[in-house]
């Protein structure tokens, strides 16, 4: 009788010790080891490494009637209708390389990116995150109906809001891309076609289209 009732107090405190342990732990790991933390977190956020060549536009856009050039370094030909000072915003980071969490010249993430030219374009602060840019949009549209200054929200394979992009015209975006940096590319592309949630669009973004 004795030895029975021992058995489960020795289990209980076997048990109460490694709980503790396992507590120490994760106190250690938040404590000391918080870049590796913060990447695990990233992860489930990042947008993932998509190989593509970079979009150079064919030609096919309407030129401007005033001036006929192309759209600074983008390629892409600029009409009456294409607001300049979002190209030209676009234009200074313009082959920036991708950086998760950077937010200069150096290395740029695709919600620093955002919010940096909604910023020198709109005057309008946004969320650092992409998936809490949603919170920033007034109004949610599909592909259809996508105007140039909406953003544009990606899922990864995890299902959640991981990259964000601004659309510009006939299915192209701004975006910073882990494989190109600060770039354009399509939504006909085969993975941002299959990996495009909605389009969110802000009050304070006017444009003639």
């Amino acid at each position: 009788m004795k030895l029975k009732r021992i058995i489960p107090i020795i289990a209980a405190a076997t048990l109460l010790s490694l709980s503790m342990a396992s507590c120490d732990a994760l106190k250690r790991f938040f404590n000391t080891d918080l870049q590796d933390e913060d990447y695990i977190v990233g992860q489930l956020y990042a947008d993932e490494f998509v190989q593509e060549k970079p979009l150079r536009p064919s030609g096919n856009n309407r030129r401007n009637p005033n001036n006929n050039t192309p759209g600074h370094s983008t390629g892409i030909e600029l009409n009456d209708k294409d607001n300049p000072k979002l190209y030209s915003a676009i234009d200074s980071w313009y082959g920036t390389p991708y950086l998760y969490g950077g937010c200069t010249t150096s290395g740029i993430d695709c919600s620093c990116f955002v919010g940096k030219i909604f910023k020198s374009v709109y005057g309008i602060t946004l969320n650092r995150t992409a998936n809490d840019i949603q919170k920033n949009m007034d109004k949610f549209i599909g592909r259809n109906s996508l105007r140039e200054g909406d953003v544009l929200f990606f899922t990864n394979s995890n299902g959640k809001v991981s990259h964000v992009a601004i659309y510009l015209k006939d299915d192209m975006f701004v975006h910073s891309s882990t494989s190109n940096g600060v770039s354009i590319s399509s939504l006909d592309n085969s993975y941002w076609k299959k990996h495009f949630y909605k389009g969110g669009r802000h009050n304070g973004v006017t444009t003639k289209y």
